[in-house]
């Protein structure tokens, strides 16, 4: 009995542990190293600053979501400057964390905003870009979805 006791114990905090993950993963980063070096230089000039990784929301199988902010950041008409700053995001941050964060992804979707801001909440005084990308041989491939 004490066995079985010891399993029902376990397997309930496995539970909890597993339901405190679901539901802080929407508002936490991943890992605790994605925490710190959160500041990427940008080829634009500009500096972004990591807001959090969300893996929980539906997209086309398993997808992650790496989300950044760079003071300064509002053009959006030279497409080639910002998508090469979304690039960048992916090759020279995501996928040196990646290896971290669990199973590998069908797609990673980078976004960038001139301020943070609430995931899935629209608000016309932030300027946000996004794209998707799919990860091969560890490499960043845009993805014309």
């Amino acid at each position: 009995m004490r066995h079985l006791l010891w399993l029902s114990a376990g397997a309930l905090g496995v539970a909890g542990a597993v339901a405190a993950v679901l539901l802080l993963g929407r508002e936490q980063p991943a890992t605790p190293d994605m925490r710190n070096g959160g500041l990427t230089d940008l080829p634009s000039g500009l500096r972004a600053e990591f807001q959090e990784m969300i893996w929980n929301h539906p997209g086309q199988g398993l997808t992650y979501r790496f989300r950044f902010f760079a003071d300064g950041f509002h053009e959006t008409e030279d497409l080639e400057k910002v998508m090469t700053d979304l690039h960048h995001l992916c090759t020279h941050f995501v996928l040196d964390r990646l290896a971290n964060t669990g199973p590998m992804p069908g797609q990673v979707v980078v976004s960038l905003a001139d301020q943070p801001s609430d995931f899935g909440k629209f608000d016309p005084e932030i300027t946000q870009v996004f794209e998707a990308f799919r990860i091969e041989n560890n490499t960043c491939i845009w993805g014309a979805y």
